[in-house]
């Protein structure tokens, strides 16, 4: 090459060189590998309308403004939200598609389901606790047994039925539980959900129901029904009238349904911390707690806000799962 044609290589080598700062400041490029660039999605393993969703469509709506981003609520429900969370599981690990979760898929599930598609405690990485709302045992309004001692001693002298959602449901588990601490002899009677559920509780086919406080709460206020105990750590100012299970000689006995935001496992942890101050700042907003609350919720701590104080939780709720789940008999099928 001679002179002038090195010359000339050499000035659109600089001229290129000097636009290059330039091109950082188009959009798109100077936000290269930023983090969220376009919308996310939030996975609701279960249908539109229950607790999981109406809360994962308000975190939704709270954390986008502050990721800057739009954030889809998309409903996979199926296989009690084995088939939404697998669909996560197996997703990109890039922080644009998230799962809205809670017991079933997570803590009950493995005990349930023989051939889950999906480790809970290894294919997702936790970003935060939103809150947890707690399990109530109430009773059908004619039933003369008023206190837990009261149901516990009946269940000994003649058939005590109690409702759940279904066979290995959180609120199966959790009768199972209290049976066993308690001695009870409360007997089991799984229904398809609370839609049937509810009905025949009010209408006298059950005399119990172990279900959700958010559920239990307008039926006890109209005087429908009547809630005995919640398994709750203290009661709940809703319901000023009605003692804890621990309150009532159940040491220790709290049992709850919780909400909340997982990622699948390898996503970056630069994603994950963004994602996890994205949902404390939301969670710490008045106005997202008060609107939790309204749900029955309690919204969750600040420990248990962070990464690991929700990967504590679901460790101990699984380990309580498992327990609950040997003590009711339940094989995986």
């Amino acid at each position: 090459m001679d002179d002038r044609l090195r010359g000339a290589a050499r000035r659109r080598f600089l001229k290129l060189a000097a636009a290059a700062p330039a091109l950082g400041a188009w959009p798109g490029l100077s936000r290269a590998g930023a983090y969220p660039q376009r919308p996310l999605t939030f996975v609701v393993p279960f249908g539109p309308g229950g607790n999981v969703d109406s809360v994962g469509r308000l975190l939704a709506a709270a954390m986008g403004p502050l990721l800057g981003q739009t954030i889809i609520v998309e409903n996979r429900a199926g296989a009690g939200g084995s088939v939404g969370a697998a669909l996560v599981a197996q997703a990109a690990p890039d922080g644009y598609t998230l799962m809205v979760g809670s017991n079933g898929p997570l803590t009950v599930n493995p005990f349930v389901q023989a051939r889950l598609p999906y480790d809970p405690l290894k294919d997702f990485a936790p970003i935060t606790l939103a809150g947890s709302v707690a399990h109530v045992l109430i009773a059908n309004k004619s039933l003369a047994a008023k206190t837990l001692r009261d149901v516990t001693e009946l269940s000994a002298r003649q058939f005590v039925g109690c409702a759940s959602s279904g066979v290995g449901s959180a609120t199966h588990l959790t009768l199972a539980r209290f049976n066993a601490q308690t001695g009870a002899r409360i007997e089991h009677v799984p229904f398809r959900g609370g839609n049937t559920l509810v009905p025949a509780l009010l209408g006298g086919d059950v005399q119990l129901a172990s279900m959700e406080f958010s559920t239990a709460l307008p039926l006890h206020q109209a005087g429908k029904a009547r809630i005995v105990a919640v398994a709750a750590a203290r009661r709940s100012p809703l319901a000023a009238d009605v003692p804890t299970f621990i309150e009532s000689g159940v040491a220790e006995f709290t049992a709850q349904s919780y909400v909340g935001l997982l990622a699948p496992a390898r996503t970056p942890a630069d994603v994950q911390a963004k994602l996890e101050q994205a949902a404390n700042s939301a969670l710490g907003s008045g106005e997202l707690a008060d609107r939790l609350r309204g749900l029955g919720l309690d919204v969750a701590d600040t420990a248990q806000r962070q990464r690991s104080g929700f990967a504590a939780f679901l460790h101990a709720e699984y380990e309580r799962s498992g327990e609950a789940a040997r003590l009711a008999g339940i094989k995986p099928e």
